[in-house]
């Protein structure tokens, strides 16, 4: 299922939100206008988790990236998925948290998601690059806050899709499902590709962090 929209209005304008879907979208268009992929991987090299120099070299600078990494981005449908399920979920997570406490949680997310993927992957000297970690910790708040709002998504039917309104905790339960899935089928593997552990280690922290931080009640 492929989000569109949700039914569930904000309160406020949901500034945070749109600043970091417009800073994802800066810092990839500084990447695309890097000149060749040398540039491009020096760039990747620097900003992005490399797993094997956190759990062997740390640093100031290694741990940085846990960061970092979560404003790039591959490719510009990696890019597109990522700022779409941040723009339909993020803004009333920010909208119930207060921009405050909703950048603290947006950031400790993005870097438990991160720490879940060194964790299954510690020899990995793959870059790991995204924002999905930290959009992933946003749909675990989601889930716990708003399970029956309805979200307007394009659902599969055999070889047709249709559009269709179902409840947000089908929606996101079928995608943590997904990813539970994925992370077990290619667990100890180290070939690059999608960070599912990550997603799954974010999905896990925005639901622990969520009431630690206390959401308004609306």
């Amino acid at each position: 299922m492929i989000p569109l929209h949700d039914d569930n209005p904000t309160q406020s304008t949901p500034v945070l939100t749109i600043g970091l879907i417009g800073l994802n979208v800066a810092v990839f268009l500084y990447q695309a206008l890097l000149p060749g992929r040398e540039m491009l991987w020096g760039f990747y090299a620097q900003f992005a988790v490399v797993p094997a120099e956190i759990t062997g070299v740390g640093g100031a600078g290694a741990y940085g990236t846990l960061i970092s990494s979560m404003f790039l981005h591959g490719g510009v449908m990696h890019l597109a998925g990522n700022m779409l399920y941040l723009w339909i979920f993020g803004n009333n997570i920010e909208d119930t948290l207060g921009r405050a406490r909703f950048i603290a949680f947006y950031v400790l997310s993005g870097a438990a998601a991160s720490a879940a993927h060194i964790l299954t992957n510690p020899d990995s000297t793959v870059p790991c690059i995204g924002a999905s970690g930290a959009i992933s910790g946003v749909l675990g708040a989601y889930l716990l806050l708003f399970p029956r709002a309805r979200v307007l998504a394009l659902v599969p039917l055999g070889i047709y899709t249709r559009m269709m309104r179902v409840p947000a905790w089908l929606l996101l339960l079928v995608w943590f499902g997904m990813q539970l899935a994925s992370g077990w089928s290619t667990a100890g593997g180290d070939e690059g590709g999608v960070a599912w552990w990550a997603h799954i280690g974010g999905f896990i922290a925005g639901m622990a962090l969520l009431p630690m931080l206390k959401p308004r009640t609306r």
